[in-house]
């Protein structure tokens, strides 16, 4: 029998399915499809600044204490596998081309609030920065400690940590429903077998909600299609991460820019759109006049798990012994995976909490609701 069944093998299950290993478990990921190619593998990798000792929000704090791992992680990760996950420190300026600076006044206020280190920037520093951005900005400033990673190569470099660390995946077989005993889960079912284990964490991103439906219980997680515009342009058009309020440029070192993304409310459909496309390279286009002659390379799209308060679910479900979940952290699954990784690993293995979970309890809106 395994230590630890988790259901959903994207960036959240394979970054708990590492830490649990890294403790001695033994852990069985079991995916409904192919490991790390549903919203994890979909997204751009912006992994925003953060400072712990100043977060004065459970949201920001898991977000900056991610922050912190991320560097570790990487060296960790390269060091047991050999491969690089494209993290980097790059920075990012954040830019508007119409709005009131009022706006960007209130996000410079929150970063530095949030102990971040965050650089106003008047129109010619902005230029001197970025030469390629749009003479139609009007305001904009700058984090020096944004970073990025890639998407894929992460989630390679993660599946290869894993398997150094003796976790076995399962793909293509999803999880129709649970068998429990006295208020313990003891098996995870599947159309073609039953997965036996001590503990189990459903780290299903959208498809949480109705795995959870046995339990009586139903978490505020929706899928929320992102739409994505692969663009090729020589190296170094951009060097930082460009961000105008939900949409951005990624830059990568070969030249390649992602360009991001929608948030649509379209249930379980992954399809790209016309429309979807053409207002991504629009956004594009306005704020980088030269990728008018970028050459698109590929679309797709990711369903990212958005919750009814923005903030994720996570720690031990109701009315259960050994059921866990981690989900609905919406577009920041990826920047939040490493903190998120090790809550879990000390809620799972009953270790020591690095934070208190009440914020992101499961069954947070119920209680609310109630009183």
């Amino acid at each position: 029998m395994t230590d630890v069944v988790i259901v959903g093998g994207g960036v959240i299950g394979l970054s708990i399915a590492y830490e649990l290993a890294g403790q001695g478990a033994s852990v069985r990921i079991v995916e409904q499809g192919t490991v790390g190619r549903e919203a994890s593998w979909a997204g751009a990798g912006i992994l925003p600044p953060g400072n712990p000792e100043f977060a004065r929000s459970p949201e920001v704090r898991l977000r900056a204490e991610s922050h912190i791992l991320w560097p570790k992680l990487t060296a960790q990760l390269f060091a047991e596998t050999g491969i690089d996950n494209g993290y980097r420190v790059c920075g990012g300026i954040n830019v508007r081309l119409d709005v009131r600076a009022g706006e960007l006044e209130g996000e410079i206020a929150s970063w530095i609030d949030e102990g971040v280190e965050v650089e106003r920037l008047d129109l010619d520093r902005v230029w001197r920065h970025e030469p390629e951005l749009s003479r139609d900005i009007r305001h904009s400033y700058r984090l020096p400690m944004l970073g990025q990673v890639r998407n894929p190569w992460h989630l390679k470099a993660l599946l290869a940590g894993c398997a150094a660390r003796g976790v076995e995946v399962v793909e293509g077989n999803p999880v129709v429903g649970f068998d429990v005993q006295n208020d313990r889960v003891v098996s995870a079912r599947t159309t073609m077998e039953s997965h036996w284990g001590g503990q189990f964490c459903i780290a299903g991103g959208p498809w949480t909600r109705p795995l959870l439906r046995q339990f009586g219980f139903e978490p505020c997680i929706e899928p929320v299609r992102g739409q994505i515009v692969l663009l090729a342009t020589p190296p170094g058009l951009l060097q930082h991460v460009i961000e105008d309020g939900p949409r951005y440029l990624v830059p990568r070192a070969d030249g390649r820019i992602l360009v991001g993304s929608t948030e649509e409310h379209v249930g379980y459909d992954r399809r790209t759109t016309a429309a979807g496309v053409a207002g991504l390279i629009r956004f594009a286009v306005e704020r980088v006049p030269a990728l008018a002659e970028a050459n698109v390379e590929k679309t797709w799209a990711g369903l990212r798990p958005g919750s009814l308060d923005g903030l994720p679910y996570l720690g031990q479900v109701p009315e259960t012994e050994n059921l866990y979940v981690a989900a609905g952290h919406f577009r920041s699954g990826l920047q939040m995976s490493p903190f998120t990784a090790v809550l879990l690993r000390e809620a799972i293995l009953g270790q020591r909490l690095s934070m208190p979970l009440d914020a992101f309890a499961c069954d947070r809106h119920q209680r609310t609701a109630v009183e």
